[in-house]
């Protein structure tokens, strides 16, 4: 018996009861949308994470101090002031693989221009800082060594203050605007960043001189932090290396990384995000996966008691000389039938849910050839699991038996 005809007869048969083979496809068509949907939202959210980390800056890496302690005490880590501007013209001079350094100083503070007023965090830096983070200006000038050296009250604002602090239009290049009651020029104005990995909103920020803030906001003779770029991708562990070792080196008695001082790269980041990104993915996409399961027992019910309704027909077909195979793959393409579309109308409705997911809530959502290829690979393999039991039964049925059957 040819395919075509068995697939002309498979579908004539699902057709003599529309709503019960609707019925029975309903259950891969929700776990094929919900395999879809799933996907999409964790390969969404691993997109955004990765731009989130990239928008970190080129190839970063983090120093912060180690944890404070005192006759068995340990306090948190960053409690320590080990880190300092000497540290980053040791590393300057000796890190062959680092391009750009900076100390980094931050104080939370209410900002105030005219009758307007925000808090948001502002940061002392280097102008390297720039470098580091690839963050541009949408206008203006970056802060120079010139007012680095001389402590300058000038600063660099991001998008978030100026849509605060400047509601009335006015151009913020120029202004001052008053931080603990200090008045700070504005020079310049970040181009927009976003949210970062964690949901911080990145361009609610101030960089100012690190002197300056350092000085004559905090009044602190320390860095809180130290940050730095490898000048590649490769060699940001090579990078890792050298400035362990540089500090290291200063701070006798030290065992390294991890002691008075830790330090992360932007792989380690994007590491624990993109693992944190697959778990999510796997756990979401195994709980729609047990609909696939309850789908696919219900087509083996459905076919089981189809076979037993038909077994007369199938006795005519097997006494008129169809061999135990034609009937075999009859069923069996009965199931892949109601699988195969289940699960195309199950591909659509995932792609639509996860655009509606994403225009309602606002969450990232990623509709990849990958979860595709996934849901169709499940029709099949539903159809042909649960559909071989039924129509191997069908076929081993002998012909005067199932002629006899009542």
């Amino acid at each position: 018996m040819r395919f075509r005809s068995i697939l002309k007869f498979a579908v004539r048969s699902l057709n003599r009861n529309k709503m019960r083979s609707f019925l029975t496809m309903l259950g891969v068509i929700i776990g094929v949308a919900a395999v879809i949907a799933m996907l999409a939202i964790g390969q969404g959210a691993r997109n955004a994470i990765n731009r989130q980390i990239a928008a970190l800056g080129s190839n970063v890496i983090l120093i912060t101090p180690g944890a404070f302690s005192q006759r068995g005490v340990h306090a948190e880590a960053g409690t320590t002031s080990h880190l300092n501007e000497s540290d980053i013209a040791a590393m300057k001079k000796r890190c062959g693989s680092i391009g750009f350094c900076s100390p980094m100083v931050r104080a939370g503070e209410q900002i105030k221009f005219a009758d307007q007023n925000w808090r948001t965090s502002v940061w002392g830096v280097y102008e390297e800082y720039l470098d580091i983070r690839d963050w541009t200006l949408a206008e203006g000038l970056p802060f120079s060594d010139a007012d680095e050296h001389g402590a300058t009250k000038v600063c660099i604002i991001g998008k978030t203050i100026v849509d605060n602090l400047f509601q009335n239009g006015e151009n913020p290049i120029g202004q001052s605007i008053r931080i603990r009651n200090l008045p700070f020029k504005v020079i310049g104005v970040l181009a927009q960043k976003g949210q970062n990995a964690v949901g911080q909103d990145q361009d609610d920020v101030i960089l100012a001189p690190f002197s300056t803030v350092q000085k004559k906001i905090l009044g602190i003779a320390f860095a809180q932090s130290l940050i730095a770029s490898a000048t590649a991708a490769e060699t940001i562990e090579e990078g890792r290396q050298e400035i362990n070792q540089v500090l290291t080196d200063l701070r006798p008695g030290s065992t390294g990384d991890g002691t008075d001082f830790t330090i992360r790269t932007q792989t380690d980041i994007g590491n624990a995000a993109e693992q944190t990104s697959k778990t999510m993915s796997i756990l979401l996409a195994s709980i729609a996966c047990a609909s696939l399961l309850v789908g696919g027992i219900g087509i083996m019910n459905i076919m089981l008691v189809s076979v037993t309704e038909r077994t007369r027909e199938i006795g005519i077909r097997l006494a008129v000389g169809a061999r135990g195979k034609d009937v075999l793959l009859q069923f069996l393409v009965e199931a892949l039938v109601m699988s195969f579309t289940g699960g195309i109308i199950g591909i659509v409705l995932g792609a639509v849910l996860s655009s509606v997911i994403s225009k309602t809530q606002g969450w990232p959502v990623a509709v990849s050839p990958f979860s595709v290829s996934l849901g169709f690979f499940f029709s099949a393999a539903i159809g042909i699991f649960f559909g071989w039991y039924p129509a191997r039964k069908a076929a081993a049925l002998k012909p005067i038996d199932a002629l006899r059957y009542e």
